[in-house]
């Protein structure tokens, strides 16, 4: 739009929810924001704001406006829009520069870069960020995240950073330059980014208070949490960024640290008109702005329109500020957008919301200068008060009346609004005659109401509405002397004057203003009455009453106009001029100096030509009956599309303004019939006018480009309106609208503003109520329905809201072709675009637009042919007439058929039908073939085919109860085929076919829908339902979906299968739930198995009070329950001796139970029993006895898991501490013993050592003296206690030798083999021995190696000196005196022999192995010479393999001779043969190695006493024959 060519503008409102939706030019001229598919230009820069112009060029809605910060360049602005463009514009010039389309989905976010000044950033929906470059038309993409961007801001202070905030809450820090990296991915957010903004200061070492949050130490500058170290030194510098949240939080985040260093929650302030109820989720929109030069303050918006200042020094709770101190200040709706500018020295604030109002504040003051009003919908109605003269009422598609004082001096734009209770666009408008601030308002959904403008409470006052409700849009309304029923002339009780509405279904209604809730009355009765009409009367569709009240003129539908007399509207004339509906009728006003032009009546209709009567001579006329006029006074032609609304001049005489569809504004001089003026201001169809009452040069326009103009006459440029073509951009609006499709009756199809006939719509033109959609949804402020902006006017689609919540807000926000006035209502459809296809899209498909079309053809032929046709049907009609048995002959006039008899009719029907199935319309022709009553042959034939609907089974019961079973039968078949198992189904229960359907969906594997079937439709014990969860849970159980099983199973009654199916899994959960379950079901025992179960997982993770939790639902498991307490104890005692540095990655769980550390380990065990257990009885502890007691553990190995170890340790000491309980000292000591060689056969030296300091802490003597000594067993078992317990000890001496004897050892007195020497010695002894049941198959050599690498066990030197420093030689031989216990000869021999038998076994197993070698490699090979050398080979290895052990034992140069079969056996017999001679009590229990502990007391030297020394040596010469013992004793044998 040209610049200054209107004086003062109403624009269109701001879009909503984008966020950077308007912005300000940096020289602080300017201010736009993007409205629909345009921007908006205010000029801001003096005391009030002046409409500039517009930015037109997009066809769909603007998501993002901003102008060029660039020094020289503030006149260039950039905007993104839902069309998928990005265009570059001249603001001054108000055109267009440059635009690129480089986004596949919906723009979201658009920036200009502030440091370069050709750079756009845009951000789409999909996650895609355009740089775009346009001096050199360069760009590129960058995809960081897979999320929908809603907001993108360019560093102020690096030209390559760019900030991006995301729906999810996500704000991600680009760099654009090669490195092409995300910088930061900032968490903290957890809903919508709405706004990004960077602190307008680089830097981030400034604010103390900020620290507050995150404290920063000088070493964690440039650490980036979230990603790397970025060398650039300006990004090292920083900047903070600030991001609000739909989560209703504002936070300031760090670039250098990557993190949040402050949240700011909006605080609940106080709405206008009451406090926010907490349990209602508001609606949000949290924008924040930066201003320039105010580091340390920001400003956001809050709930209800509120704008907070923030001032971020402020620590502990942040302090804000409200901007607008005084009532009315602030906006009453969410903010969307906010920026500021710096103009002279003031510096401004702008923002938009979604109460339609552009603000301006004063920063300094936080005061609102001014502010702006703007509208969300077309304007449909204008209307001047007639007693508050300059008061401007203007009824606007937003749901809102604004009433504008257009003569206000301090506040151009003094404007209030009105919205309670309207629920619909306000399509009509007047003010009472001589009441002041009364105004009739109308809406489309046929509401008629009156608002008290006035009052000072009018603000909040809810308006009357009339309890009468038209079926259809208000057209018009206007003020008149009452009619019958009501009395003329005000007497008694009615009012002087009453109001007129008259809508789209074409009546008019009569309101008594004083009783609006008692009916209305139609006056089409009185006019009935008073002039006796019998016939139809014309559908209304305006109604103007003259000035004096004398005279009523309605428009009507057909192009009448009736000329009515007061009161009782005798009708008395007709106006027989315009041809189609009537749009707008004014009579001149009365005050001119020629009273006779008060008879002039100007009207105008959907046809563009202006007609003007004088009715001077008519109401002076005498004439009994009504006139009719068919000659106009004055006829003004020049519009070229229908005329929407007149006014005439109040300043002259003779001078009528006009509103067109064309898009233009047109000054006529009546008289002269010339054209005075043009405005074509507006970017839109012109819907209202109204001539200003104060100014005669103005006049105030309202168009459907959702604004107000008001224009001066004398400066304009064009006279006339513009001809040829009807103006582009209505040409532009038409090709991008569906066409409406004509019908073919003669109804009205609604009136403007908009009445229209069809034959217009058939001409492509269309109706001003066509579509009535808001731009950005309906403004109710009561029920505040969110809404989207819909799309533009002129498209039939509109964007649904998003919250459709009331059928007020559906009807207000579609657009829709209005349906004629006279047909019923039709339901409102979602979506009309689909309904009416577009031309392409009706080429692609021939689908006939009627159900007959090819009679419909024949009847739309040329004349003379329907001329013919009615010969042909005459003549037929006469021969049938004579002759009623024979049927017409109709020839190729088929489609007289519809005329004649059935038997014609039939014929018409078949070659319709076929007509059909030749375009590929089965479904119409099947339609027919109902409407002939021929169902039977379509069923089978669509059967046949496969192209059985759901409307042929609907309607196949007409034709019997057989056929209908067997359609429903076929079409069940045919949706298998399709693989609609489910629709298929319900098909088959429809005939009752219930095992079938649930059979159907059993074999498909939809078997929740078969159970849901099966329980509703058979009885519950029905075998099938029991099949069907088998069946189910099988499945489920196969895919690893085992509590889904477990369900299953329970529906089948089957809780033992449940528990199996939920144990499977094996984890601790599972087995919990499991074991519950099973004791439900009444499975006790195994609830007991699956409890135990799940405990011993717990105590793998150390968790015993788990553990414990689990056993104690079950007496069976009381014993378990006392192991499990001695294991907790144990663990705790050896992690409190040996305490470990190395962090366990699940921390135990131990009870906090009170421990007496005084007494010994059983009796403290003992007494946690009784207290916290409640093992309080003797018969309790032998019935834990008798469970414990038949549990046996598998022997331990060295493979053993240690944790396993030690729960069968804690096993044998619960047994051991039980018995201690009871005083049975023999069993006491065989369970003590039992846990002492399971460590020791674990390979666990440490442990074992461990284990005897804790239970015999003084040694067996005080055990042996309990024992029965004629008890030969425990004696025997007591010997080989004591034998581990002086294990432990010599080896203890070995390691820990006091400092004097480690003097001599290294003065090479006394030279010994140190352990690591041992180590390499005593390993070769045990791989050669393979130990049986008795045997140890332990040596001193891998518990050396064991202790070596244990953390419990400290073996370096310098611990060792600091441990001895107080024990002497001495008392370290009397601790080896006690060893002489292992020295027992007998049990050296018999160690002897058992050693020759496992070696002889494991010759022999060796031998067999390689034989069945051997005989695998025959198998394998079929050339002679691989099987020879394979011979050799295996020969070889059979001479090496058994020896190898004993030849590296005995030094490489002793080769042995192959041993063979016979000789092996001889020798193992003998060998047994000797063990059988040694007594059992020697036998039963084990004991350490006899030969080990001398060759150890050997290498002790100095310490060990004279005669012990002698017995080791004596001993080794005995039995130390075997190769290890040899070797190792050589050097104290020679």
């Amino acid at each position: 739009m040209a610049a200054g060519s209107a004086a003062r503008v109403l624009p269109a409102s701001p879009n909503w929810y984008s966020s950077r939706g308007s912005d300000a030019s940096s020289d602080g001229r300017f201010f736009g924001f993007a409205a629909r598919h345009r921007v908006c230009l205010l000029r801001v820069g003096g005391a009030a704001p002046a409409f500039y112009g517009e930015l037109i060029g997009h066809t769909e809605r603007i998501s993002g406006f901003v102008f060029c910060r660039c020094p020289g360049q503030s006149g260039l602005c950039a905007t993104s829009s839902d069309d998928g463009s990005v265009k570059i514009w001249d603001a001054e010039a108000l055109a267009p520069v440059v635009e690129h389309s480089r986004h596949q989905n919906t723009i979201s976010a658009l920036h200009w870069s502030p440091l370069v000044k050709d750079l756009i950033v845009s951000g789409d929906e999909k996650g895609v960020i355009v740089c775009y470059w346009y001096n050199r038309s360069d760009s590129q993409q960058f995809f960081p995240e897979p999320r929908t961007v809603f907001c993108l801001t360019c560093s102020p202070h690096h030209e390559n950073l760019v900030a991006i905030g995301y729906k999810d809450g996500m704000v991600v820090i680009i760099d654009i330059s090669r490195k092409r990296e995300v910088l930061h991915r900032l968490r903290g957010h957890d809903d919508e980014i709405h706004c990004l903004a960077w602190c307008p200061v680089p830097g981030e070492e400034r604010l103390s208070a900020w620290q507050d949050e995150l404290p920063v130490l000088p070493s964690e500058e440039g650490e980036v949490p979230n990603g790397e170290l970025t060398p650039d030194t300006t990004t090292k510098k920083g900047c903070y960024l600030a991001s609000g949240s739909k989560d209703q939080t504002i936070r300031i985040w760090s670039c250098t640290r990557g993190r949040s260093v402050m949240t700011l929650k909006l605080p609940p302030t106080k709405r206008r008109g009451g406090a926010i109820d907490p349990t209602v989720k508001e609606r949000i929109w949290l924008t924040v702005h930066w201003p320039p030069g105010h580091p340390t303050e920001i400003v956001s918006s809050c709930f209800g329109g509120e704008l907070l200042l923030w001032d971020l020094t402020q620590s502990g709770k942040r302090k804000w500020t409200l901007l607008g101190s005084s009532e009315g200040q602030n906006h009453s709706r969410i903010v969307f957008n906010l920026s500021s500018v710096k103009h002279q020295d003031k510096e401004l604030l702008f923002s938009i919301s979604m109460d339609r109002d552009v603000k301006c504040w004063d920063l300094s003051t936080l005061e609102c200068t001014w502010t702006m009003p703007s509208l969300g919908g077309f304007v449909y109605s204008l209307a001047f008060s007639p007693v508050d003269t300059g008061c401007l009422a203007i009824g606007v598609g937003d749901s809102m009346i604004r009433v504008w004082n257009t003569l206000s001096m301090n506040n151009i734009y003094d404007v209030k609004t009105f919205w309670q209770s309207i629920k619909s666009k306000v399509t009509a408008l007047s003010w009472h005659p001589t009441k002041e601030g009364c105004l009739a308002f109308g809406t489309d959904d046929g509401k008629v109401g009156i608002f008290d403008t006035f009052s000072g409470s009018a603000k909040n006052k809810p308006p009357q509405i009339s309890s009468t409700y038209h079926k259809k849009t208000v057209y018009t309304l206007a003020w008149g002397p009452p009619t019958p029923p009501l009395s003329p002339g005000g007497e008694g009780e009615q009012p002087s004057v009453t109001l007129y509405s008259c809508a789209g279904e074409g009546i008019v209604f009569q309101h008594n203003p004083w009783k609006l809730n008692g009916e209305a009355h139609d006056i089409n009765k009185v006019i009935r009455d008073t002039n006796s009409i019998k016939h139809k009367l014309p559908a209304r569709t305006e109604i103007s009453w003259k000035p004096d009240g004398k005279l009523l003129a309605l428009g009507n539908e057909d192009g009448s106009i009736e000329i009515f007399q007061a009161p009782n509207l005798k009708l008395l004339c007709t106006i027989q001029q315009h041809h189609k509906l009537i749009n707008a009728i004014r009579w001149h006003h009365e005050h001119g100096s020629q009273p006779e032009l008060s008879y002039l009546i100007a009207s105008g209709s959907i046809n563009a030509t202006i007609y003007v009567h004088n009715l001077k001579s008519v109401i002076e006329s005498t004439s009994e009956g009504p006139l009719t006029i068919a000659e106009p006074f004055r006829t003004l032609a020049g519009h070229t599309a229908k005329i929407t609304s007149l006014s005439w001049s109040p300043h002259h005489e003779g001078r009528l303004v006009s509103a067109s569809y064309d898009g233009t504004a047109q000054v006529w001089d009546v008289m002269k019939e010339e054209p005075l003026c043009n405005y074509r201001g507006h970017q839109g169809r012109l819907l209202s006018v109204q001539w200003s009452p104060v100014d005669p040069d103005s006049v105030y326009t309202g168009a459907d480009d959702f604004s107000v103009h008001k224009w001066h006459i004398s400066k304009q440029e064009h006279t006339r309106p513009p001809q040829g073509k009807k103006s582009i951009e209505l040409e532009k609006k038409r090709s991008m609208q569906p066409k409406v499709k004509a019908k073919k009756k003669k109804k009205p199809i609604g009136k403007s503003p908009g009445k229209q006939d069809p034959s217009d719509a058939m001409n492509g033109d269309e109706s001003a109520r066509e579509m009535l959609p808001e731009e950005n949804g309906v403004s109710d402020h009561e029920g505040e329905k969110e809404a989207q902006e819909a799309e533009l006017p002129d498209k039939v689609s509109t964007t649904v809201s998003k919250d459709t919540s009331s059928s007020a807000y559906d009807y207000s926000s579609l657009s829709l072709p209005k349906p004629f006035v006279t047909q019923k209502a039709v339901p409102l459809k979602k979506d009309p675009p689909k309904e009416k296809a577009t031309p392409d899209a009706s080429l692609k498909k021939r689908k006939p637009r009627s159900i007959l079309p090819f009679s419909t053809f024949l009847d739309h032929r040329s004349k003379d042919e329907m001329h013919q046709d009615c010969l042909r049907l005459a003549a037929c009609l006469k021969t049938k007439d004579h002759n009623e048995d024979t049927s017409p002959d109709l020839k190729d006039r088929i489609h007289l058929g519809l005329f004649t008899d059935r038997a014609s009719l039939h014929k018409m029907i078949d070659v319709e039908g076929r007509h059909h199935l030749e375009n590929g319309h089965p479904d119409l022709f099947q339609q027919l073939m109902l409407w002939k009553g021929d169902m039977k042959g379509v069923l089978q034939a669509a059967a046949e085919r496969g192209e059985l609907t759901d409307q042929l089974v609907a309607i196949s019961p007409m034709v019997g109860y057989q056929a209908w079973v067997w359609t429903v039968e076929a079409f069940a078949k045919q949706l298998c085929f399709q693989e609609q198992y489910v629709k298929a189904a319900s098909h088959l229960l429809s005939i009752h076919k219930v095992y079938e359907a649930i059979d159907l969906l059993k074999v498909n594997q939809f078997y929740r829908e078969a159970i849901v079937i099966a329980k509703a439709r058979l009885r519950p014990e029905d075998p099938i339902l029991k099949d069907l969860y088998t069946s189910w849970a099988a499945v489920l159980e196969k895919d690893g979906h085992y509590a889904m099983a477990a369900k299953c199973y329970l529906g089948a009654s089957s809780p033992y299968d449940a528990v199996k199916v939920l144990a499977k899994k094996g984890d601790v959960t599972s087995l919990k739930t499991a074991a519950e379950l099973a004791l439900i079901s009444g499975e006790e025992e195994l609830s007991a198995t699956l409890s135990f179960r799940c405990a011993q997982d717990l105590l793998l993770s150390r968790n015993w009070v788990g553990a414990q939790e689990v056993l104690q639902q079950h007496k069976t498991l009381f014993g378990q329950r006392l192991v499990f307490c001695l294991n907790e104890l144990l663990c705790k005692c050896l992690s409190e001796r040996n305490p470990c540095n190395r962090k366990s990655p699940v921390p135990p769980c131990y009870h906090s139970w009170e421990l007496n550390r005084e007494a010994s380990f059983l009796d403290m065990v003992i007494e946690v029993w009784q207290n916290v257990l409640g093992m309080d009885t003797t018969e309790q502890a032998t019935c834990a006895w008798e469970q414990l007691r038949p549990v046996e553990h598998p022997p331990s190995t060295s493979n053993t898991h240690p944790k396993q170890v030690l729960f069968h340790i804690s096993h044998d000491l619960s047994l051991a501490a039980l018995s201690y309980r009871s005083a049975t000292w023999h069993e006491a000591v065989k369970s003590i013993l039992g846990a002492v060689t399971r460590s020791y056969d674990a390979g666990n030296f440490t442990l074992m050592q461990e284990i005897c300091r804790i239970i015999l802490p003084e040694g067996c003597d005080n055990l042996r003296q309990k024992l029965d000594s004629t008890h030969p067993q425990s004696m025997d078992a007591c010997r080989s206690l004591e034998g581990f317990v002086a294990y432990g000890l010599l080896y203890d001496v070995w390691w820990n030798p006091p400092k004097d004897s480690l003097g001599l050892e290294k003065a090479g007195l006394d030279p010994v083999l140190c352990p690591s020497e041992q180590t390499g010695l005593e390993r070769s002894y045990v791989s050669g021995q393979s130990s049986s049941e008795e045997t140890p198959d332990q040596s001193a050599v891998e518990m050396d190696e064991t202790c070596c690498h244990t953390t419990e066990v400290q073996t370096s030197e310098t611990e060792n000196d600091s441990r001895t420093t107080s024990v002497d030689l001495v008392d370290r031989q009397t601790e080896l005196n006690g060893c002489k216990v292992l020295l027992v000869e007998e049990i050296a021999a018999l160690q002897n022999t058992q050693r020759d038998i496992a070696e002889v076994q494991q010759i022999l197993a060796d031998m067999i192995r390689q034989h069945q070698q051997e005989r695998n490699n025959l198998k394998e090979n079929t050339t002679g010479s691989t099987h020879e050398s394979n011979l050799q080979q295996s020969s070889e290895t059979e001479s090496d393999k058994p020896h190898s052990d004993s030849n590296q034992l005995n030094g490489k140069d002793e080769v042995k001779q192959p041993i063979t079969l016979p000789e092996l056996t001889k020798q193992l017999l003998k060998a047994k043969e000797k063990l059988a001679e040694f007594p059992d009590n020697l036998k039963i229990f084990p004991f350490p190695d006899v030969l080990e502990c001398c060759l150890v007391l050997l290498h002790t030297g100095s310490l060990c006493p004279p005669k012990l020394w002698e017995q080791a040596l004596d001993l080794l010469r005995k039995h130390g024959s075997a190769g290890a013992y040899r070797k190792g004793g050589r050097r104290f044998l020679t």
